[in-house]
């Protein structure tokens, strides 16, 4: 337990037998107002000492002027600024699928041309090019492969699971964790086109445009 000196004395006096009403007044008014440390344990203000090799934090009470310990505490840290907040998705473009992702975090792949009526237009002449309509259909609306259309995709409609899939094929993709979240009646595996598509650019493209399609509910819109 540890106290300041002056702190000691007038405790001494109030356990004093001999102690007269007018100086254990006095003692305890001093005790409450003179600023002092206590050792706390189990939360109570009377503790036993500090556990050997603690390292007790300085919690400040400026209402009262106590500085209490707390035993067992080592973390100085509870006064720093919060952590930086999540940085953001990336949007950039310039690279390869395959260096696209091998070089973004998981989730964090965000589709520049979202909306943009001029690259819809030019991802689909992209999705046709690359014979995405041979299992999807011209329209998107299906054949051996999925319709672009569903409100719920097999492995997740989000710009970076759908990036992702497109570059990596469904194989490499369940392989990296990723697993089924919606099933259809005929269903082929995604072929990878990380390596027939040269660009990411190319990629959110065709992504732009699979979103003009989609039938589903517009609360369950995620990109």
């Amino acid at each position: 337990m540890k106290f300041k000196h002056t702190t000691i004395a007038a405790i001494l006096l109030l356990m004093a037998g001999g102690c007269n009403a007018s100086t254990d007044e006095e003692s305890t008014a001093f005790v409450q107002n003179e600023s002092f440390e206590v050792a706390v344990a189990d939360g109570g203000p009377y503790a036993a000492p500090l556990p050997a090799g603690a390292k007790p934090k300085v919690v400040e009470h400026k209402e009262e002027g106590v500085k209490i310990y707390i035993p067992g505490s080592d973390d100085d840290s509870a006064d720093k600024a919060e952590a930086a907040p999540e940085e953001g998705m990336i949007s950039d473009i310039g690279m390869s699928p395959r260096e696209r992702v091998a070089s973004t975090p998981k989730g964090k792949l965000k589709n520049p041309y979202t909306d943009n009526e001029e690259m819809e237009l030019e991802g689909h002449k992209r999705f046709m090019g690359n014979s995405c309509n041979g299992c999807h259909g011209g329209t998107g609306g299906g054949g051996m492969c999925p319709p672009l259309s569903n409100e719920v995709f097999v492995y997740g409609s989000d710009d970076d699971t759908l990036f992702r899939l497109i570059t990596l094929g469904s194989d490499d993709l369940a392989k990296l964790g990723y697993y089924r979240k919606g099933m259809e009646g005929v269903v082929g595996p995604m072929p990878p086109f990380g390596d027939i598509i040269k660009t990411d650019e190319e990629v959110w493209k065709i992504i732009a445009w699979i979103r003009t399609v989609f039938n589903g509910d517009p609360s369950r819109r995620n990109w």
